[in-house]
């Protein structure tokens, strides 16, 4: 499959859609920006996802790498919302401050049935990365035709 040129969604479109199909995390993630093959979210971070010696927890990065390449994949695939997580594998590697989050998601490859990259999370005030996910994600079979 060759690389699409072009996203189905712009930054408002895909923050819609994200909100119509997980209604209960409306607001929370804010696409900021969209690119072929690219998508940058920022996550509001609230009380419940901080921890102990005040910085943000480990499954809160997860969700926000989760998200933002949740986020990328359909920016290039469309309205495909079964679209699922198959791998990811993550590291933490500085305490991040407690404030909003941003990821950078990228896909490096994108085929009919997987969706392979990586989300770089950062956060303001820290020098480098604080998370970096390798992900890949299940493309649900297109629909067959009547």
């Amino acid at each position: 499959m060759t690389t699409p040129r072009t996203t189905h969604f712009n930054e408002a479109e895909l923050g819609a859609y994200l909100d119509e199909v997980f209604p209960e995390t409306a607001g929370r993630f804010v696409v900021e920006q969209v690119a072929p093959m690219f998508v940058r979210m920022r996550m509001k971070i609230g009380p419940l996802d901080l921890r102990p010696g005040g910085t943000i927890s480990g499954p809160a990065m997860f969700t926000l790498a989760d998200c933002a390449y949740y986020a990328v994949t359909l920016a290039m695939i469309g309205r495909q919302a079964l679209t699922v997580t198959t791998n990811c594998s993550i590291n933490f590697m500085r305490k991040p401050e407690p404030r909003d989050l941003i990821c950078e998601a990228r896909i490096f490859k994108l085929g009919r049935v997987l969706s392979v990259g990586d989300a770089t999370i950062l956060s303001p005030g820290v020098e480098g990365p604080v998370a970096h996910a390798t992900l890949t994600y299940s493309i649900p079979p297109a629909p067959l035709a009547p």
